[in-house]
């Protein structure tokens, strides 16, 4: 088989598994690491010193293995994590952004996609409020960690114009709910700060940052305080922080305000759940991964800037080999405003799916998915095998399964105990069954599941399955004591 018809026969399983059912497989395949190195042991798992070329239908036999063994997040009871199977579209746009293999670090060698790139930050900037600016108001970059360890350095730049000559000589605070994302602290470690600058700040029942509370943690800090980060849709909860009370206290103190909007901010493109974001515009920078909410294949993550002529200053290395002053269109090179050289391309697939979709289908994904997390909640009131842990109303649903002899579940520490042991069993349980797949977790001192909706192909049958099903589960698990 030459490289021409290997080509197409992989390409046509492609296509072949992206047009399938998905419900035709299930959730995920369960199989221990030998099970999954057995599959994979005709063309070997491990890169042996010397091989010789896998024989093409050895290589086919291979790929369909790993599609067998994976898991399938197209799949609609795919409930797992805070993304879910790619549009289609966005996975061809990336298959074609690799194809053409460029950097966008330049204009010369990305000439379409740097001028994409800016087109689509502008676009998002406006919807989450920013003033027009002269420079593309941020950049692409490899997921919300990133970003945040971007904005952090940016804050400190702000702070001490000359940090990134002579480095940072100040203890400072950072300041973000208890229910924020740990790249605060992954980020205070790798920019020297250490974890010690970080602090937590308390929130609601529903995990959303207090004002008051941070405004007592800014008077007690003896720190310098550098930064607030808010978060617009936490991990566990989807809590919103409030953004307007926030943005007063940060102006006040004239602190940096970053929004962590990695797996909320796609509230904006729905006119009926933006409201959720109010005062975005006032950050100094704000994070957002369309890879999660808008099915853009991993990653696509921006980081949105009020004043993008910090970034310059901020990161440039001025390396004349790469960014010639002379050359034509250098203005338009990125490259020397990030951290990073190399730079894949992370705006074709959400560049085409965008203008596939257009603004209301985007808006339709995201109400899509809220709507269908509050069908899940009514199903989860109406049946005393199930009970609420936090009420919640964007697309996080937490909540735990009552063994029957503790129904109605009364809160007691004996209940709480035996409620801990069985999500973990049943987790397993569902994940073994292939029927679904999502999460457990501590959600206000119980291990509860979390039931995340993404897919627009998600139904409320999909839900009541999936219910049904760890119901079914629970009860086998207590019947077998």
């Amino acid at each position: 088989m030459d490289d021409a018809s290997l080509v197409r026969e992989l390409s046509e399983r492609i296509v072949t598994y992206l047009l399938a059912d998905p419900r035709d497989l299930p959730v995920r395949r369960d199989a221990t690491p030998e099970e999954v190195d057995a599959a994979l042991r005709p063309v070997g798992l491990a890169m042996a010193s010397g091989a010789p070329p896998v024989p093409p239908d050895a290589l086919l036999a291979a790929v369909d293995a790993v599609v067998r063994h994976s898991v399938h997040t197209r799949h609609p009871r795919f409930f797992n994590q805070n993304f879910a199977g790619a549009d289609v579209v966005a996975v061809l746009g990336d298959a074609l952004g690799a194809a053409l293999n460029t950097t966008n670090a330049t204009f010369e060698a990305a000439p379409v996609f740097t001028l994409m790139e800016e087109a689509v930050l502008r676009r998002l900037a406006a919807i989450a409020g920013f003033s027009e600016t002269t420079l593309a108001p941020g950049l692409f970059c490899p997921g919300g960690s990133t970003a945040a360890l971007y904005a952090l350095q940016l804050a400190r730049h702000r702070y001490d114009p000359d940090i990134a000559r002579r480095g940072s000589r100040e203890d400072f605070a950072i300041f973000v709910s208890d229910q924020g994302h740990y790249a605060a602290e992954k980020s205070a470690a790798l920019l020297g700060l250490g974890t010690e600058a970080v602090i937590k700040v308390a929130t609601d029942d529903l995990g959303a940052l207090r004002p008051e509370s941070l405004r007592d943690a800014l008077s007690a800090t003896e720190r310098s305080p550098l930064a607030v980060i808010a978060t617009a849709g936490t991990t566990v909860t989807a809590a919103f922080d409030p953004l307007e009370p926030i943005a007063e206290i940060c102006a006040a103190r004239d602190l940096w305000l970053h929004v962590d909007g990695c797996y909320g901010g796609s509230a904006l493109f729905s006119p009926r759940e933006r409201h959720r974001l109010a005062g975005v515009e006032r950050a100094h920078s704000f994070a957002w991964n369309l890879h999660k909410m808008m099915g853009m294949t991993q990653q696509c993550s921006v980081l949105l800037l009020r004043d993008p002529d910090q970034l310059g200053p901020c990161f440039s290395a001025r390396a004349n080999y790469l960014f010639q002053p002379d050359k034509p269109y250098a203005e338009l090179d990125t490259g020397d405003r990030t951290f990073q050289c190399a730079r894949r391309n992370d705006v074709l697939k959400l560049w085409l799916t965008w203008k596939a979709r257009g603004d209301a289908g985007f808006a339709a994904r995201v109400e899509r998915a809220v709507d269908l997390a509050a069908h899940a909640r009514d199903h989860i009131a109406r049946h005393d095998a199930f009970a609420p842990v936090v009420a919640g109303d964007f697309t996080n649903v937490c909540f735990i399964w009552v063994p029957p002899p503790l129904r109605p579940f009364d809160g007691s520490e004996a209940a709480r105990a035996r409620i801990h042991d069985v999500t973990a069993q049943l987790k397993g349980a569902l994940q073994r069954s292939g029927v679904a797949m999502l999460s457990h977790m501590p959600v206000a001192g119980l291990n509860a599941f979390r039931l995340l909706v993404m897919n627009p192909d998600v139904t409320e049958a999909d839900i009541e399955t999936t219910l049904g099903t760890i119901d079914g589960l629970g009860r086998d698990l207590v019947a077998g004591g």
